[in-house]
Formats: C-alpha cells, structure tokens, sequence
C-alpha cells in the first residue's frame, strides 16, 4: 500500500474519507503541525487536505517523497506556489467537487438579499406580522434583472446557468474568454469589468485570490455600479476592499450584499456589517455540503492514484501547470 496523509480539518467527514479510501491507499489522518503529521510526512507519496500557511520549502524538504498536494477546496490561496514549484509538487485543487454547492449558494444570496429574507424573518419572529413600515418594504425579483459574474470558472458557469433558470440576462468579465460559439451556447455575453459593474443589477464573485484580485473591488469600483445594485461575493473576502464596501453600504452607494466570505475569518466581533440591514452574511459556508463530502474524496483519491501510478494529475492550478 502507498502511504498519503489526510490532513484533519473541521469541515472534513474523515468517516467518509475511511469509507471510499481506495485498498491500496493507507492513509495517516491527523492535523497539520501535530507529531504525527509530521512524522507521516517523512514517506508520504501525497497530501490530502486544505491549503496551509506552514507548507513553505522547510515543509517540502521534510517530505522527499510527496508527489502530490491534494487540495478539498476550490481556493488555494493559502498555498505557497513558489515552494511547491521549486519542489517541483503540483497543487490541484477540488475539481469543481464544490461548484454546485457554491453556485446554489450564490444564488440563494441573490434571493435573500433581494427578498429581504433575514429582515422578514426577524419582523415575524418579533410578532411584526409585516414590519412597522409598509413604505419601507421593497422586494425584488430576479426575472428580467442583470447578472455580472466576474470569474466565469467552473463554479461561475453553473452560477450563469442557475440564474438563467430565474429568467436573469447574464453577462461576464474574465480574463480568459470564451468563444463566440462558447458564449452563443451558454446564454451569456463578454463586457468589459467596468461595464459588467455599471450595468449589472446584480454583481457576483467568483475568483481565485491572488495578486490581481485582492481589492479588485474598491471605492471606485462601488461607484460605478447602480444605487440598486447588489454584489454577492462567494469567493475570497480580499478580493473586495471590506472598509470600501462598507462605506458603499452605509451610504446607499450600492444597494446591499450577499456575504459568504471576510476579510478577516472570523471577522471580529464589532465588524460593521453586523448592524447593517442591507446585507445578508453566511459563515464561509458555500462550499462544504454533505452532498460533495463525497465528490471531495472521490476526486482526491482518484487524483492520488493517477499519480502513483505515473500519470499526469487532474486539476493542478494555473500557476502550476507548466
């Protein structure tokens, strides 16, 4: 048997992990940094897990025979691709094994935030049948609204997809575009990122964090989209300016958000957003659902016994693939 390393996290159901390892797999299960992880590391052919902070060239030379990192998630920001590259390890990510469970997610922020859900829940928790104010009550529906998507990935063309199912017209911004024959058969149109902002009734995120995306949504970014506009951001909290934001939503810049991620996780207790009423906030939350518990596993083990058995893996990042 070849011996790989799961890496234990919260969110991960190590009983389903046990139960589709392949025979000839013997996995170590324990947490990053614990003596038993890093003895594992010693003979380990590939790594199972999420991203981690202390994977740097010191970790990599403590694993001479690790042939593959095996992220369970779509984002791999955590990773240091500079030491894997110069240990020669790809990273590959999940394999869309999330994407549905990330794209419904995404959807379902749209609809609470434009059907105000938090706040009519609250209202009739409270005995306040419709709210104090019947002025103030205005709700909106998806049909016939635009839909930016930034990042028109795995996860974001299921998004594109789901939303066209509410009757929304979809236009995208990525860097890597489609075809006109893609984009014919998807339903969708290429705009430029500022127009996809100033035209959209509702913008969402789907993009890896890196160097080009953190912050790419600013001050000036919030102003140029519509006093009635939403952004929903199932991504990585960076990508947005979280102080910017804030302001565009205090001030009636935008019109409110859809928030599964932070810049800071957990965000602190006396995070601004927390008193907002245009916005609706999920705890990082989007990815992980029973359902993919086992599309995780499964493409991880496959990837893992491709590679042992000397094929090139699936899914290695974009950074990686040369």
């Amino acid at each position: 048997m070849t011996k790989i390393i799961i890496a234990d996290n919260p969110l991960n159901e190590i009983g389903i992990a046990r139960e589709m390892l392949p025979p000839s797999l013997e996995a170590v299960v324990a947490r990053h940094g614990t003596p038993e992880f890093t003895a594992a590391l010693a003979d380990a052919v590939c790594l199972v897990g999420f991203g981690d902070g202390t994977m740097d060239d010191a970790f990599y030379q403590s694993a001479p025979n690790l042939k593959l990192v095996q992220l369970l998630s779509a984002g791999y920001d955590r990773c240091d691709i500079g030491a894997a590259r110069r240990a020669g390890v790809p990273i590959c990510n999940n394999g869309g094994a999330n994407s549905t469970a990330v794209s419904e997610h995404a959807i379902l922020l749209m609809l609470a935030v434009c059907r105000r859900i938090v706040w009519q829940h609250t209202n009739v928790a409270a005995g306040r049948w419709r709210g104090n104010n019947v002025d103030d009550v205005k709700l909106y529906e998806l049909k016939g609204r635009t839909l930016g998507i930034i990042g028109l990935g795995t996860i974001g063309k299921k998004t594109a997809r789901l939303a066209q199912a509410f009757g929304m017209d979809v236009q995208y911004y990525d860097t890597r575009r489609l075809t006109e024959e893609q984009a014919d058969d998807m339903n969708v149109r290429f705009a430029l990122f500022d127009e996809v902002l100033r035209t959209s009734d509702i913008v969402s995120l789907h993009v890896p964090l890196s160097k080009q995306t953190r912050h790419m949504m600013g001050a000036a970014q919030f102003k140029a989209m519509k006093p009635t506009a939403y952004l929903i951001n199932t991504c990585r909290g960076p990508v947005v300016d979280e102080p910017a934001m804030i302001e565009a939503l205090q001030s009636g810049t935008i019109a409110g958000a859809g928030l599964d991620v932070f810049d800071q996780e957990p965000p602190p207790p006396n995070n601004p957003l927390f008193a907002l009423q245009n916005v609706v906030l999920t705890a990082h939350f989007a990815g992980p659902t029973w359902d993919n518990q086992y599309t995780r596993f499964r493409n991880a083990f496959d990837n893992c016994q491709r590679v042992i058995r000397g094929d090139n893996p699936l899914w290695v990042i974009p950074e990686l693939r040369d």
